[in-house]
């Protein structure tokens, strides 16, 4: 198997973690060349009143600053009926709590056992932005033009 950083010339991007707890399981990346790296279910915690649970990882991570975290559920996680409350979640860099997600139930009250793999952490570039107002923005081909403007077939 060839190493992916020689591959790309590059040093890896190091991501500082903490359990928690002993007994939280690491990121693990499941093969070799993935985007996203597994976290797995430390802890379940219901939500009072709602159809949803905080799924806790037992893991904090360090993000380095330029750089953003993607918490996206699994592709798995469709056979359970749980839905990732945002879709995706943005973990920014100064952020030192513990990954974790807000799952909608659908269905299936109890999708997550202990030590499943629930959702994974895709670490992304986050360059310094700026927003500048201006009076008029450049032309382009797509214009103002929105939903459905490329068609639906």
């Amino acid at each position: 198997m060839k190493n992916i950083f020689s591959i790309f010339k590059k040093k890896p991007l190091i991501i500082k973690y903490k359990k928690l707890h002993p007994d939280a399981k690491p990121p693990k990346q499941g093969h070799y060349g993935d985007a996203g790296f597994d976290f797995s279910v430390y802890s379940i915690e219901p939500i009072k009143g709602e159809k949803a649970v905080i799924i806790h990882s037992g893991i904090c991570v360090e993000i380095p600053y330029g750089y953003q975290g993607e918490l996206r559920a699994r592709s798995s996680v469709h056979k359970t009926g749980a839905v990732l409350s945002n879709g995706v979640g943005t973990i920014d860099a100064g952020y030192r709590g513990e990954v974790k997600g807000v799952f909608y139930l659908n269905g299936n009250d109890n999708p997550f056992e202990i030590g499943d793999r629930f959702a994974q952490l895709v670490i992304m570039p986050a360059p310094p932005v700026k927003y500048v107002e201006v009076e008029e923005l450049s032309e382009s081909e797509r214009g103002e033009n929105g939903y459905g403007s490329t068609g639906t077939k």
